[in-house]
């Protein structure tokens, strides 16, 4: 039984991520997802190509998704047949990120209808077009899937994970010590026990 696992990386971030998975998962071929997209309708097509190519070649298939890797995996694979996910620091709100950014910059609804893109000065570009695609495409999520969230995440709120685990069903667990980006020892030794208590 020919089995992947497949990482998707977060913004910043990159596929080599991905290695240090190999040696918790022998078993796995360890596949990081070096994608392009930057916008969810890019990332619908292309999620779709590279997972349809690995769903041909193996018989199982894992997903492990970073922050907004994990938000385009949620709106691209959600009909494939993946057996599990794993999400890690998920955005599970976009919506909701985008409001808070657009309050943040003091951005009505109006003006950011009206002028489409709006840069920022914290180096986001507001934009009406991907506000408006997130709000016509809600995710629906039917995967098996546990979320790993960090108490001191400064992007996503408690509230936007704990609701999504409860609408979809997926377990969720909290490190109080945790940030955004999972990277300190202490805390990937966390998301290893996470991970591996719950593959091997």
């Amino acid at each position: 039984m020919k089995k992947a696992f497949v990482y998707v990386h977060g913004k910043g971030g990159s596929a080599d991520e991905a290695k240090h998975y190999e040696p918790l998962f022998p078993q796995y071929d360890v596949i990081g997802f070096d994608y392009r997209a930057e916008t969810p309708w890019d990332a619908k097509a292309e999620f779709a190509e590279f997972f349809g190519g690995i769903l041909a070649r193996y018989d199982e298939v894992v997903l492990a998704a970073n922050s907004i890797g994990a938000f385009f995996s949620l709106g691209a694979l959600s009909e494939m047949p993946i057996s599990r996910a794993y999400l890690i620091s998920p955005v599970t709100d976009m919506e909701g990120l985008i409001l808070g950014m657009m309050a943040a910059a003091g951005v009505p609804e109006s003006e950011l209808e009206k002028r489409g893109e709006i840069p920022t000065d914290f180096g986001e570009t507001l934009s009406w077009k991907y506000l408006s695609y997130v709000r016509e495409h809600p995710v629906v999520w039917n995967i098996p899937t546990k979320i790993l969230y960090g108490g001191n995440d400064r992007l996503v709120p408690f509230e936007a994970a704990a609701a999504f685990a409860e609408r979809t069903g997926a377990e969720l667990t909290v490190m109080e010590d945790g940030e955004h980006w999972f990277h300190t020892d202490e805390q990937m030794a966390f998301l290893d026990r996470w991970m591996t208590e719950d593959m091997n």
